[in-house]
């Protein structure tokens, strides 16, 4: 692997010739190595990068009884201290950001521009939220009574339980934080066992600040085992997830035993509309962008397209252009790539099987359908598909992967009658130049996201957050901060 040579503030993070083997983040302190650990490859050649602990339930309980305890001075620290702690936090991510991103690119297959964007926005959203302090805001409300005052105030929910998904490790670490942090809740998160590494490097570099023990606290391990036991402890008071409709559902029945309040982002398949009047090119980049973007293990990637039938060729034709075009290979090699490997050989598997069931069903494969053939890694040429119809599904299961398939439709109405029939509601888009067919599509997709003539891809200040399958609450700006709160009504006679 490249030797990375650190500048002055960095500290030794970089992942090295000889795997290390990481402990967990628990009350301040690294914890003494466990006896089971899980190891960590590069998805693209196979090479092993390090081992995690494979945590059982004593080790969860440590980390909910280090958070638990140190929950109540956390709180009462004024939010604008709380705000500096995590702008520690983001300064260090800033001085190690060159060996963040070499980690993400080795344990996830991202290409390098991404994790570097990745890094650096997730350091940006720490001391986005960290902004927040001074604008945290209860109510006054009118009562009914004669000198009385009525008092909404918004309250830190206590412990957060933060499961992360793999796609994007390092940024998802700092969604579930930065808000609980900043309202005055303490956390325990569990990183994706395939991509965790990146999580036990932003644990060192916590460790280096003089952020109070107990307030982060990190624990490795399977979903099945230390995911279970965070899951069901009576000691969480909200489980923040981001992942599958799968693991979501069965979180929310595990932390139903307990009453505990979830937070969900599952899957999407996101629908692209393109109009008649729309700019193809603008379309074909857009498009391609948002399905490319991480090799389309992305939720709020576009899924699928809806284009009007007059247009349909002369759209297929500029996608085929851009899809032949892409490079793809080990990012942790090669330079200026559009797209790295699938993440394990079960995401390639079930892109292969879903390709595959979209030919049998009688779609016609464009350009791609096939594993790459390459000397290591879970690769999957770039997969454009025409011919699909909406009982297919290739249209409505979520494919995870660098697969495209286009619907010719005949209207707007049937493009967004087509768009909804569907079990997610994450994100949407439009290409029209006309803006009665935007508002129209603006009002009438039944999506927690629209985005009008440009690629999928949220604001930090906005709301993420989808409907149906897609997700209970949601993330980011003001809305995504309260999530991580409660409300206590005050009512004061006098």
């Amino acid at each position: 692997m490249t030797k990375h040579t650190p500048v002055e503030g960095e500290s030794a993070i970089a992942l090295t010739q000889t795997p290390a083997t990481y402990r967990n983040f628990i009350d301040g302190a690294f914890a003494p190595e466990t006896a089971a650990t899980i190891e960590v490859t590069n998805p693209a050649d196979g090479t092993l990068l390090g081992r995690i602990p494979d945590s059982d339930a004593a080790a969860v309980e440590a980390a909910v009884a280090a958070a638990r305890r140190a929950q109540p001075a956390w709180e009462k620290l004024p939010a604008v201290a709380r705000a500096e702690h995590l702008r520690a936090i983001s300064a260090r991510l800033r001085q190690n950001r060159r060996a963040l991103a070499d980690i993400v690119v080795r344990e996830q297959g991202k290409i390098a521009p991404l994790a570097q964007i990745e890094v650096d926005f997730t350091a940006d959203y720490i001391d986005y939220m960290a902004e927040w302090a001074r604008r945290l805001e209860g109510e006054v409300l009118t009562s009914d009574r004669p000198n009385e005052t009525v008092l909404l105030l918004r309250k830190p929910l206590g412990v957060v339980a933060g499961i992360l998904p793999w796609n994007f490790p390092f940024f998802l670490i700092a969604r579930k934080l930065a808000p609980a942090l900043v309202t005055g809740n303490t956390i325990v998160i569990k990183p994706s066992e395939e991509t965790p590494i990146n999580a036990f490097a932003f644990a060192q570099l916590v460790a280096e600040t003089d952020l109070p023990a107990g307030v982060f606290n990190l624990v490795g391990g399977r979903g099945k085992t230390a995911g279970e036991a965070l899951v069901t402890h009576p000691g969480i008071d909200m489980v923040s997830f981001t992942g599958s409709v799968a693991t979501g559902t069965h979180i929310m029945q595990a932390a139903g035993r307990n009453l505990t309040r979830v937070n969900l982002e599952l899957g999407g398949k996101a629908p692209a509309i393109v109009l008649a009047d729309a700019d193809l090119d603008l379309a074909a980049k857009a498009i391609y962008d948002s399905r490319v973007i991480n090799t389309g293990q992305v939720c709020n990637c576009a899924e699928r397209v809806y284009v009007e039938r007059s247009v349909h060729d002369a759209l297929v034709d500029r996608l085929k252009t851009l899809f032949e075009g892409t490079r793809y290979g080990d990012p942790s090699k090669e330079a200026d790539l559009h797209m790295g490997p699938l993440v394990n050989k079960a995401g390639l598997d079930k892109v292969a099987a879903a390709v595959e069931k979209a030919r049998s069903d009688g779609a016609t494969i464009v350009t791609g359908g096939r594993i790459a053939e390459r000397p290591a890694g879970f690769h999957y040429e770039p997969t454009l598909i025409t011919g699909a119809r909406a009982d297919m599904d290739i249209m409505r299961r979520e494919t995870f992967g660098p697969v495209l398939p286009i619907q010719a439709v005949d209207s707007l109405d049937e493009a967004i009658a087509l768009s909804n029939d569907s079990d997610y509601g994450l994100t949407s888009s439009i290409f029209t130049s006309n803006l009665n067919s935007a508002l129209k599509a603006s009002r009438e997709l039944k999506f927690g996201e629209t985005y009008i003539n440009r690629e999928n891809f949220e604001a930090m200040q906005g709301f993420h957050a989808g409907r149906r399958k897609s997700g209970i609450g949601g993330a980011d700006g003001k809305h995504g901060l309260y999530e991580f709160t409660e409300t206590h009504m005050v009512y004061i006679q006098g």
